[in-house]
């Protein structure tokens, strides 16, 4: 098996090419050094616990895998050229398996945005009617299921095509791009801006009411302003949960624009990352919450699948008791 250009033509493996010289003694392995580092630190750093979903356990196998493929490929450049159960392993299979693992990456965001969205939208509703260690299994289950058709289906593509029998340049490492992660781009930034369109009069209403106040020792925002009666309650929760995405994913979606406009074209093995993923779960959890906001149970076990956006205050007035200062305006109240 040799080291390819991404040339699959079909329609389940398309990818957009990145042309890039890439040393392969060097630069891949700091590629993946920062990734596993910034995979790593994203998982730790999570503020608030977690409650178990399919997408967290994704984000875990992508980071665990992304730590096999450093470990690799450091090993390999290591040793240079050395066997292992009667397989020999040279610098080439540093490109080889970086462009399998890149191929992978690329045709799994479909079927891994399809089945968070589908474990968001039957479990939103619900805190613990289906066994908590049940669920688990199922999860991990479910992962291990995409990942191993993924590279299956990836090595069955490349071993029929006439270009695996073809070497690279032992000095250049091409690697291709997921036509379905830039879909997902195009149709993130389209929705996002639709919905600003949309509810930008109250959007701008709220953010101009927004003070700064204290609760239970932490520096907290508050939106004070009098809603629109006569506005249905999905557009109003509309406006609340725009305000709660872009208020911790704002950057990321300026970059994810950016990028977008500029046709930067970013090697699959490195668009899939923990950071990513926990910012199309914050998006995923939204439209769930959008699409079934009268099934929404009120309780705090409900509210931990996202580690970094509150959206409880999305679904209810806040009680200021407890913030200073402590006068209580006659308008509603919800704190992002």
């Amino acid at each position: 098996m040799a080291a390819r250009r991404c040339e699959n033509g079909s329609g389940q493996y398309h990818c957009t090419h990145t042309n890039q010289s890439l040393e392969i003694s060097y630069t891949l392995v700091l590629i993946m050094l920062g990734k596993v580092f910034l995979d790593f630190f994203m998982l730790q750093i999570k503020p608030k616990p977690v409650k178990t979903s399919f997408m967290a356990c994704f984000c875990v196998s992508v980071a665990l895998l992304d730590f096999t493929l450093l470990l690799s490929i450091c090993f390999i450049f290591c040793f240079e050229d050395f066997a292992l159960w009667g397989m020999r392993f040279t610098k080439y299979h540093i490109c080889l398996f970086t462009q399998i693992t890149s191929l992978t990456y690329g045709i799994l965001h479909y079927p891994v945005y399809l089945v968070a969205a589908l474990d968001y939208y039957t479990t939103v509703s619900q805190t613990s009617q289906f066994p908590r260690r049940a669920r688990k299994l199922l999860y991990v289950f479910a992962v291990a299921v995409i990942w191993i058709s993924g590279f299956f289906s990836t090595l069955e593509a490349a071993a029929e095509e006439p270009e695996m029998q073809n070497g690279v340049s032992p000095s250049q490492c091409p690697v291709s791009g997921s036509l379905q992660s830039h879909s997902v781009s195009c149709a993130m930034v389209l929705l996002l801006g639709m919905a600003l369109l949309a509810r930008w009069k109250e959007v701008t209403t709220m953010l101009l009411s927004a003070r700064l106040l204290s609760f239970s020792s932490q520096p907290v925002l508050m939106f004070s302003y009098v809603p629109n009666n006569n506005t249905c309650f999905k557009w109003q929760l509309l406006s609340r949960l725009l305000l709660c995405f872009l208020g911790t994913w704002a950057p990321f979606v300026v970059l994810q624009a950016v990028v977008l406009l500029l046709g930067v074209q970013i090697p699959a093995y490195v668009e899939m990352n923990v950071p990513w993923l926990y910012f199309i779960n914050s998006f995923l959890l939204a439209a769930a919450y959008w699409c079934r906001c009268h099934d929404v149970e009120l309780t705090e076990e409900g509210w931990c699948t996202d580690p970094f956006v509150s959206w409880k205050f999305c679904f209810m007035p806040f009680n200021n008791e407890s913030t200073e200062p402590a006068d209580k305006p006659d308008t509603g109240i919800i704190l992002c």
